[in-house]
Parts: structure tokens; C-alpha cells; sequence
């Protein structure tokens, strides 16, 4: 049965010599593997350049509720990037996110609220000026709302350090190494406190910036199983210093 859905794409792998298996996050069906035939042909209907991290996407599929590869009728890039694939700045926060994103969004379920939230903020992203330096920063702050480990800001008057393992924020020192500590407990709530509108006002140091992402990263992995390490913010990192 054929269904229309978008999609954001997180993974192309090759498969064959002209034919690839790519991972694409879907509004209606979640994660899903779809195989296409030919894309490395001259005159292919879908291309591989059409498959780049994070391209948004409009799409005609055909589903089956077994797991296992499906297929594409038609696919097309909408709204077509037109600064991330071009611009090093944008194109290397693209694809820490990509990563980032393949290793946390796992379901293949529907997650429309999920979606739309990854979806409007790739295009935030390309279309944005000012404030780049911050956007990954509070774009995997905010993700964690939809991931279900957002921090709980409750007990934020006087609190000095953050417990990552739990949380939440608290005036005690937490009983695990695995906390913030002033003055980068402030700085992260923040970036929790500002949206995107105000990426241009969150006033960081690079060294701060790098240790934020590196923790943030951190309460990544202690929430999500598998998470692992991921390599390509350091390369982001050298590209905003």
C-alpha cells in the first residue's frame, strides 16, 4: 500500500554497485531502511546527491508493518537546503547532528511531535545567520524534551550543580561524578531558559562551549542505551574555534 509522508534522511549505505540502503526518520512511520535501485546510474530518477545527511524530504512509499526493507515510489528534496550542503559552518553542525540523531532516534513508530521538532529545526538552520555557534548547543537541549530526559528545572532557585544521572538540578553536590558544577550549571540552565530566538544573546567561550557539548553528550549516553561516542563534534568544534 502506498502512503505520502516526509522525511528527514539520517543514513546512506551502499548496497550493490549502483544501489544503496538509506535510513530515513519518517513523520507517519518512524525510522524506517528503504532500498533504492540505481541511484549511481547517469540518469537516475532519485539520486545519491539527493541523499545527503539531513535533506528533507517529500515521500511516496510503499509500507509493509514487518520490519523489514521497504520501498520508494517517488521522493523529492522539500524545502530544498540551500545553505547547509554549501556553507562549511552549517554543513559540519549538519552532520554532528545527523549523528547524533542516527544514534538516538531508534523507533519505528510515528513520533509526529519528534518529527516536526527535528524537522523545523534543520530548516531553522539553513535559513539562519546570526547565533551558529550556539544552535547545536540548544538544539540537543531541546531535543532531549521529545526523548524523554528533559531536565526537570523545578528545584533550579539556588541550585549550584546539575546530577546528570538523575536530572535534576540540586544545591548538593550529587554522590556520582557525573554532574555540573558552577559556574557551567548556570551557563547550561540558560541555554535550557533561551530558545532559538535568542541564540545571538548566550554570550560562551569556545572552551566553555566545547565543555558543554562534551557533557551534554555525556547525559546523551547515560539516558540512551547504546549511545556510544560520538566523533564528529570535535571537527565541529575546530570549525567554530
Amino acid at each position: 500500500m502506498l502512503h505520502k509522508t516526509r522525511g528527514i534522511v539520517l543514513k546512506v549505505t551502499d548496497y550493490g554497485e549502483t544501489s544503496v540502503i538509506v535510513q530515513i526518520f519518517t513523520e507517519k512511520f518512524g525510522l524506517q531502511s528503504y532500498i533504492i535501485n540505481g541511484v549511481k546510474k547517469p540518469k537516475a530518477r532519485i539520486t545519491r546527491n539527493m541523499l545527503q545527511p539531513l535533506h528533507l524530504l517529500d515521500l511516496i512509499v510503499y509500507y509493509k508493518n514487518s520490519g523489514a526493507v521497504q520501498r520508494i515510489r517517488e521522493l523529492k528534496n522539500s524545502p530544498l537546503l540551500l545553505h547547509i550542503p554549501y556553507e562549511v559552518v552549517k554543513s559540519s553542525i549538519a552532520l554532528f547532528l545527523n549523528e547524533v540523531l542516527y544514534k538516538a532516534v531508534k523507533q519505528q513508530t510515528a513520533d509526529e511531535q519528534l518529527f516536526e521538532y527535528v524537522f523545523k529545526g534543520i530548516e531553522l538552520l539553513d535559513n539562519i545567520t546570526e547565533g551558529l555557534a550556539n544552535f547545536h548547543l540548544l538544539f540537543l537541549i531541546g531535543l532531549t524534551r521529545y526523548l524523554g530526559f528533559y531536565p526537570d528545572v523545578t528545584s533550579i532557585t539556588n541550585a549550584d550543580y546539575f546530577d546528570m544521572r538523575n536530572g535534576v538540578f540540586t544545591r548538593y553536590k550529587p554522590e556520582s561524578d557525573q554532574f555540573l558544577s558552577p559556574p557551567h550549571t548556570y551557563n547550561f540552565y540558560q541555554l535550557l531558559a533561551l530558545g532559538f530566538d535568542n541564540l545571538t544573546s548566550i554570550n560562551l567561550s569556545n572552551d566553555e562551549r566545547r565543555y558543554l557539548i562534551s557533557r551534554i553528550l555525556e547525559y546523551y549516553a547515560l539516558h540512551i542505551e547504546g549511545f556510544g561516542y560520538i566523533q564528529s563534534h570535535e571537527v565541529l568544534e575546530e570549525v567554530l574555534s
